[in-house]
């Protein structure tokens, strides 16, 4: 199977990571990619924004399967193309992806599909964002509507710093407040059948102590060992299945990754949002445990035919990953700096540890910083604290000037807290 994957961060590399792995695939091609991806996968140049140009690339490397990574290509059309050149794809249509494209679309197909979610308002003047804010008070939710890579929301014990993001913004949700930890879940689906996949915890704010602004995510973990075994369960239940089946019924059927960002509050599970792509940093540690071959999958959702698939299989290992970012990540991060001790973890610490690039580009022989959120380092472990001392191990090895990471990922989870 010749599979193209869309993209060029962590996300996409381990994406590519996992398929390199499959028997089943004996050409692999990523565009436009990034230095890390590039030892797994060719790299090809395309403009992952531009439909027609990633269905002519698929076209001519004579793909069986096209993998679109970001949201953003997503949302632009970018599956749709493809699939008008007759190509299996793997995403959904542009339609079915304002499921993440817009928050009010959204909190309209959940409301339609009796999902538990946050109450909410869509606000676009002054007078509508005062009164939303007034009806919740703090703390406050503030979301662009839009898509704003990670860092669309607010939440904040401060009015006015909520109103300003709120007027910054064309249109917002105001949203209630929700208590309780966080999980993502998610699932493959080729608009009926829905194959979940196993949870994490990722980690939005910059620092440790979830303090400091939100960001697109700097660590991840899994399993979830202070998680009710029946979450999954009840998450297929009430969540996913009732809002594939109502994007269906809708006549925009999802196919795809359909990501769900919960909480789990006093009053049951709610949804935080939807993403309609793989999430990072969770995808590095929810492929680090899958032990099913991942191209087949993949290509059945694409195909229609996930019924046909079975059950997916898991390694026991727990996996935690640690971003690491650039320097002033995430207000106006540095780039162009080198980066050294790759060679290092990949000699000392694999195949228990290694590094997956984010936001990397090749200068020569050096290999250099090209985006806020840099490396996920990703280790693999017995149980949580072995996974987390493995990872923090390899993270001591990178040098990057400038360079940071939270210490506390998946901390709490691996002292059974």
């Amino acid at each position: 199977m010749k599979v193209l994957v869309i993209g060029g961060g962590a996300r996409e590399h381990a994406l590519c990571r996992s398929l390199s792995l499959d028997p089943d695939v004996n050409a692999l091609y990523c565009a436009p990619g990034n230095a890390g991806i590039s030892e797994v996968a060719e790299l090809r140049p395309v403009d992952a924004l531009d439909g027609e140009a990633v269905a002519r690339l698929a076209t001519e490397l004579g793909a069986d399967l096209v993998v679109v990574g970001p949201e953003a290509p997503l949302v632009a059309g970018v599956a749709d193309a493809v699939r008008a050149v007759g190509i299996p794809v793997f995403g959904p249509s542009a339609e079915a992806a304002r499921l993440e494209g817009s928050k009010a679309f959204a909190k309209d197909v959940m409301a339609a599909a009796g999902v538990p979610t946050a109450r909410s308002y869509v606000c676009t003047t002054a007078d509508e964002v005062d009164a939303a804010l007034d009806a919740f008070g703090a703390p406050y939710v503030v979301k662009d509507d839009g898509l704003a890579a990670g860092k669309g929301v607010v939440v904040t014990e401060d009015r006015a710093a909520a109103r300003a993001h709120a007027l910054a913004c064309d249109r917002v949700v105001i949203e209630e407040f929700l208590d309780g930890p966080e999980v993502s879940l998610f699932a493959i689906t080729d608009g009926v059948t829905v194959l979940p996949l196993q949870p994490a915890q990722d980690f939005k704010r910059a620092l440790d102590g979830d303090e400091g602004p939100n960001t697109g995510g700097m660590g991840a973990y899994s399993p979830l060992p202070w998680a009710d075994p029946k979450l999954v369960d009840e998450v297929m239940e009430s969540v996913l299945q009732p809002t594939v089946d109502e994007l269906r019924h809708r006549g925009t059927p999802f196919s795809g990754l359909l990501y769900a960002g919960l909480a789990i509050t006093s009053r049951g599970v709610r949804v935080i949002e939807f993403n309609a792509r793989f999430g990072d940093p969770e995808t590095q540690v929810v492929l680090a445990r899958l032990r099913t071959p991942l191209a087949s999958v993949l290509l059945n959702a694409a195909q229609g035919t996930l019924h046909a698939e079975p059950a997916l299989s898991w390694r026991e290992d727990a996996a935690v990953t640690v971003v690491i970012a650039s320097h002033n990540y995430p207000d106006t991060p540095r780039t162009g700096d080198p980066i050294e001790g790759l060679a290092e973890v990949a000699a000392e610490d694999a195949p228990d540890a290694y590094v997956l690039h984010a936001g990397t580009r090749r200068e020569g022989d050096a290999v250099v910083s090209a985006g806020g959120r840099v490396l996920s380092v990703t280790a693999t472990g017995s149980d949580l604290a072995q996974a987390r001392e493995r990872a923090y191990k390899a993270v001591a090895r990178i040098r990057l000037d400038g360079s940071q990471h939270r210490t506390d990922i998946a901390a709490k989870a691996a002292e059974r807290r």
